[in-house]
């Protein structure tokens, strides 16, 4: 029987005094185990592994010995009376079809599998569809350590599919065999330990340099033939076997006697596949049997980062809804400053138009003297067409005095037009020169009815800054206005001077200064508040305006008092980009 097996010998001393002992055990059994396995591939042959054994441990008690394949057990139950009297033997990756033709005496057990060629088959079918023909390689069967049984079963569970057997040949030739297989075939391996020309190696290694070749997926038995080039099956787990075998035998070492631990079915048999060779082969996962795993698949992006996903994905999700808020946030900004500049317009307008009530006695009082010239003008005219020789040049100057005139009112009237009427917020560039001009010459009436000076000193360049005309001008207004209302009580020397220049090359500066007595140093701090006043009929409101509308240009406006007295009101506003 063992021709060609070879058995190694292992010895694990166990010095595990930690190990609790059953409320059962009368008389704990020695610490140690004798493993003898029958799958390795090299190692003394029968006769020197019996004599090694029995000098080796002549004086070293075994407490239990396990014998790992029927082979192996078989050698075991032989050498017990001589090597091992009374030893417990346990046995594992025992198939369940030795089982009947051993009489197996007291104190052997062990667990037992059901490595069925039929499951084999059944995994055959599901990686190739319509299969015809399967290709049974291994050693031959009289050498097989665990898949001789399949021998007698090929008649029973291979009805209907063509069975080559390509058992016991070398390597070489099995390499240029299963290189060039039929359609509809797969390729059944159960072990070789050699390649017959006096090589020994794993299994797994013969695996491995047979599937370098094969042209047809091949069908495994065991776990450990999954990696070197099997697709999968109904493999045998060493894991689940070696697990029911430790429990076993520790209980046994802990004085339960073998036969009350029956021989069992070990629970070792499970479908598993070799996902890069379902690849490989383009099987189906839907295709394989119920139960079935997968092994050695690349997890997806989202198994192998999920949590850093989650994190990503989440961050996004709230940048998202920052982002989403803060537009929203944005929008009603927006509408917001919309409303309220529409609201300071309006509020600009209310006050221009009280201005403008405030100055409307100055303001006949201009419109009067070119109408009043307009009419003795015309006068003039008339009485000298009446003669009998009119002068014709003299008519001529004076028709061009009445044109000056009128152009004269109805600047003044224009000018009174854009200060009253309601316009909405326009931006465009404009020359602050200009725009200081022109109010100047618009207050020069009302300053001359109140003995009051104006005196403008323009910058040498043109200043052009980026905003409103018409609100820039009430701005400039308000600051005269006020100014001279400041110096109503003084009886003499009533100055106001307004000055523009370029400041540090990126604005234009404008100020409003008057020679009256000052603001109060508490109140100068509060000038801008809105309804702060100092005039009996005041409002509050018009340098509050005015600082909204150069805040709203870009530009900062203040008030200082001059050192040898009067105040002085600065603004400043950025010059527009070219």
């Amino acid at each position: 029987m063992f021709r060609a097996i070879w058995i190694t010998g292992l010895v694990v001393w166990l010095a595990a005094p930690w190990q609790p002992v059953g409320a059962f055990a009368d008389a704990p059994r020695p610490r140690s185990i004798l493993i003898l396995d029958q799958s390795e591939a090299r190692g003394p042959n029968e006769e020197n592994l019996h004599r090694f054994l029995r000098e080796k441990y002549r004086d070293r008690p075994v407490g239990v010995v396990i014998a790992i394949g029927a082979a192996t057990l078989d050698l075991a139950l032989r050498w017990r009376g001589e090597l091992w009297p009374e030893t417990p033997i346990v046995f594992a990756t025992f198939d369940k079809g030795d089982l009947s033709r051993l009489k197996l005496p007291p104190g052997v057990t062990g667990g037992i599998v059901r490595m069925r060629l039929q499951d084999t088959i059944e995994a055959a079918r599901a990686v190739v569809p319509g299969l015809d023909t399967i290709f049974l390689v291994g050693d031959p069967w009289d050498r097989q350590v665990i898949f001789h049984n399949w021998k007698g079963e090929i008649n029973s569970v291979a009805a209907g599919l063509n069975v080559v057997e390509l058992v016991g040949l070398k390597m070489q030739e099995l390499r240029e065999r299963v290189a060039i297989l039929t359609d509809r075939s797969a390729i059944i391996y159960s072990a070789i330990y050699s390649d017959g020309e006096g090589n020994f190696y794993p299994p797994a290694t013969a695996l491995a340099l047979m599937a370098e070749r094969a042209n047809r997926p091949i069908i495994v038995a065991a776990e450990t033939f999954l990696s070197p080039g099997g697709i999968g099956g109904f493999v045998l787990l060493p894991t689940v076997v070696g697990s029911a075998i430790a429990r076993l035998a520790l209980r046994i070492l802990n004085g339960e006697p073998s036969p009350s631990a029956p021989t069992q079915l070990t629970d070792a048999i499970k479908p598993i596949f070799n996902w890069p060779q379902m690849q490989k082969w383009h099987v189906s996962e839907s295709s394989l049997p119920p139960g079935s795993e997968i092994r050695f698949r690349e997890p997806t992006f989202w198994q192998k980062y999920r949590w850093q996903s989650i994190v990503v994905l989440a961050t996004i999700l709230v940048q998202t809804a920052l982002i989403t808020i803060l537009l929203q946030e944005r929008r009603r900004r927006r509408y917001a400053e919309v409303e309220a500049r529409s609201r300071m317009s309006e509020l600009a307008h209310m006050n221009r138009r009280a201005t403008a009530g405030e100055m409307s006695a100055s303001i006949a009082h201009e419109l009067n003297q070119p109408l009043g010239a307009i009419l003795t003008n015309t006068e003039t005219a008339e009485s000298m067409l009446r003669s009998a020789t009119p002068n014709l040049g003299e008519v001529k100057e004076i028709l061009a005095d009445i044109r000056r005139d009128d152009q004269r009112a109805s600047e003044v009237i224009r000018r009174l037009r854009s200060l009253v009427k309601l316009k909405p917020f326009e931006t465009r560039i404009i020359d602050l020169n200009d725009t200081v001009r022109e109010v100047f010459q618009f207050l020069s009436v009302q300053a001359s009815t109140r003995s009051v000076t104006l005196d403008l000193e323009e910058g040498p360049k043109i200043l052009q800054v980026k905003g409103d005309p018409i609100q820039l001008q009430q701005v400039i207004l308000n600051l005269v206005v006020n100014s001279m209302d400041a110096m109503a009580s003084q009886p003499n020397g009533r100055v106001v001077t307004g000055r523009t220049e370029l400041c540090n090359g990126t604005s234009a500066k404008i100020s409003i200064s008057d020679s009256g007595h000052g603001i109060p140093s508490e109140q100068l701090a509060r000038v801008f508040d809105p309804f702060f006043t100092t005039k009996e009929q005041g409002m509050g409101i018009g340098l509050s305006i005015a600082r909204t509308i150069v805040q709203a240009d870009g530009g900062r406006i203040w008030a200082e008092n001059q050192t040898g007295g009067g105040a002085i009101f600065r603004l400043s506003i950025p010059l527009a980009k070219a």
